[in-house]
């Protein structure tokens, strides 16, 4: 008797290839991650890669919403009521500083990162998810200096997206919490100026 058991092949489990997904685009970046990449890390082929998530693409698009979701700054509770705008933007500096340069291998914001990719339709993605966050930043800053709000929140988001790009070239945690300082002591004249005003 044949005692050789054909072994069922588990299901994909589509919420777990996203997540392995993330770490390769996080990693990498869009560009340099192929199909071939992915179907290998997943364990399937590309006709199944195709049938789960539609497209490259679209698996990018869950895998920025994933982070969106797990690995965001908690900008309510650091931009919270009653701080001086100029301490709390400081704090949203260095705590971006900290969460970009706390992993060695998926260094920076995949979502600020993925608005450089080379391909356009991953461009427009990273650039919609990344919306919610740039807008409540300049809704806040409109809160405390309408007057220069356009200046200061160019500047602040400037400055998040420079912290992202230096923790991607490797730059140590230490530096970038430095010129993190050193930008909070700009936004301090910008408010300090607008409260004496």
């Amino acid at each position: 008797m044949d005692e050789k058991v054909r072994k069922r092949r588990a299901a994909f489990d589509r919420q777990e290839g996203v997540a392995i997904a993330q770490s390769l685009f996080h990693a990498r970046g869009y560009d340099a991650v192929s199909v071939a990449d992915l179907t290998a890390a997943l364990g399937i082929s590309p006709p199944s890669l195709y049938a789960a998530y539609g497209s490259k693409a679209e698996l990018f698009e869950r895998a920025m919403k994933r982070y969106a979701q797990t690995e965001a700054l908690s900008l309510d509770k650091i931009l919270a009521p009653g701080r001086p705008p100029a301490e709390a933007l400081t704090s949203l500096f260095i705590a971006a500083t900290k969460q970009y340069t706390r992993d060695n291998t998926c260094r920076g914001c995949m979502v600020t990162e993925g608005m450089r990719a080379d391909d356009e339709k991953a461009r427009e993605m990273a650039a919609e998810i990344a919306r919610g966050s740039s807008e409540a930043i300049i809704r806040y800053v409109k809160e405390h200096n309408p007057k220069n709000a356009t200046r200061i929140s160019d500047y602040v988001l400037l400055t998040l997206r420079g912290i992202s790009s230096y923790a991607c070239l490797g730059y140590s945690q230490k530096r970038l919490i430095e010129c993190a300082k050193m930008a909070g002591r700009t936004l301090d004249q910008e408010f300090g100026d607008a409260g004496s005003a």
